[in-house]
């Protein structure tokens, strides 16, 4: 108080100074000094209250990141994911049965379309098969007749012996009748086979003249090798012509026999039991050709049916390759359909992470493509890890064994309704996340 009494009247002096022209001022004095002198035990309970604070914000600190680490532990322990995950599903190659030339594709059935299931994508030329199907029809149709004949020839003789002289004439009667049908095959086939030579020649002379007109390079190459392909087909079917032909004649050679057959039966009518034992040879040899055309006729209509490539599920096409007017032979893929309905996910999961892992638990799939989350569960464990299944699987054995976390497949699908928007598709990249409790 002492020192602010002085710093007072400093400072009235140098007021005085500053205005020396003005009136005096009145110089009062301080007020006497008060001292407070605070208690000596103040200072020490204020540290123990400031350092009992601190003391209780550390121990709430720490126990709050025990809580804290504990829960996150807990929860980081509580799912387990992946980023090496994709969509599978199954891709179905559609191919040709049958060889032919394609006529007609559908033209809905392009790359990205989609087809439903019983769609035909692509028709091959039918005329082949359906003659095909005429020719198994008719020999069905023979054959069964003479099956026929053959079994009421048994029940006849076996009936009694008054009726056996008829019985063997009805069967002259029969297989002068084949006899008369196979000449009339023969000639259709006769026929076929001049005019198959016919368009060969014709063909080939095409064929020629034009190689000439290809040499002087008047058309181009590939005119003239669609006038080959015309050539050779025409070539193949002369020669089908005529071993059709040539089949004809040994089916007439065959109906002659069976007439020498049937009439050398007639000259042996008295031999009863003989003729009855001969005709059951017959008829079960009858039947076994009338069951073996029945086989081919069913073949030439499935062959016919295969003409129409129809689609056996629904789907995506992908790959597609086939196109009008190409030639085509069996399992030569045309397209392929990847079905959008029946599709899962394989997550290859390290070997550490599989050790709360069991099927049936639910997983949360995020899709990079579509930036949503899915619902799905375990459906099974991989049965070996994936370097197993590689080209060239790792072979400790040699000594160079380095020891690298495998990986193990693990197959994840959908729950119902999940993917109905189909946005989903083979191959895209996904990162589930299996819940472990």
């Amino acid at each position: 108080m002492a020192q602010q009494f002085e710093l007072k009247e400093k400072e009235v002096a140098s007021t005085n100074g500053n205005h020396s022209g003005d009136a005096p001022v009145e110089v009062r004095p301080a007020p006497a000094e008060v001292k407070v002198t605070p208690a000596k035990e103040d200072r020490p309970s204020l540290l123990k209250r400031i350092l009992g604070r601190r003391r209780l914000v550390l121990v709430i600190g720490a126990i709050v990141l025990v809580v804290l680490g504990t829960a996150a532990w807990s929860y980081f322990a509580s799912y387990e994911t992946t980023d090496d995950a994709q969509v599978d599903g199954h891709l179905h190659p559609i191919s040709a049965r049958i060889n032919g030339t394609i006529i007609r594709v559908n033209p809905d059935v392009e790359n990205n379309h989609y087809v439903t299931a019983g769609t035909v994508l692509a028709e091959i030329d039918p005329a082949d098969f359906e003659a095909e199907r005429d020719r198994a029809q008719a020999d069905y149709e023979r054959l069964r007749a003479g099956s026929v004949a053959a079994l009421k020839d048994v029940t006849v003789i076996s009936s009694g012996s008054n009726g056996r002289l008829d019985v063997a004439g009805a069967a002259v009667t029969e297989a002068e009748d084949s006899l008369a049908a196979e000449k009339t095959s023969l000639q259709a086939a006769e026929a076929r086979l001049a005019q198959a030579e016919a368009n060969w020649q014709r063909a080939e002379a095409d064929r020629q003249r034009y190689e000439n007109l290809l040499a002087k390079r008047e058309i181009s190459q590939s005119e003239y090798d669609r006038l080959a392909t015309e050539a050779a087909t025409d070539r193949e079917a002369a020669i089908a012509a005529r071993a059709d032909m040539a089949t004809s004649q040994k089916r007439i050679a065959q109906a002659q026999s069976r007439l020498a057959q049937r009439k050398a039966d007639l000259s042996a009518a008295s031999s009863a039991p003989q003729q009855i034992e001969s005709s059951r040879a017959h008829a079960a040899a009858a039947v076994s050709d009338a069951g073996r055309a029945r086989a081919q006729l069913t073949t030439a209509q499935l062959n016919l049916g295969y003409t129409q490539i129809i689609a056996p599920v629904s789907g995506i096409v992908g790959r597609k390759t086939v196109e009008a007017g190409q030639r085509v032979q069996p399992g030569q893929q045309l397209l392929t359909i990847i079905p959008l309905d029946d599709i899962w996910i394989t997550a290859n999961f390290k070997e550490t992470q599989l050790r709360g892992m069991n099927p049936g638990q639910s997983v949360t799939i995020y899709a990079d493509s579509t930036g949503r989350k899915y619902r799905g569960h375990i459906d099974a464990l991989g049965g070996a890890t994936g370097s197993k299944f590689s080209l060239l699987p790792a072979e400790n054995a040699t000594g160079n064994y380095v020891k690298v976390v495998q990986r193990v497949p693990v197959r994840i699908v959908l729950e119902a309704g999940e993917n109905s928007d189909h946005r989903l598709r083979p191959g895209m990249s996904v990162e589930p996340k299996v819940v472990l409790k």
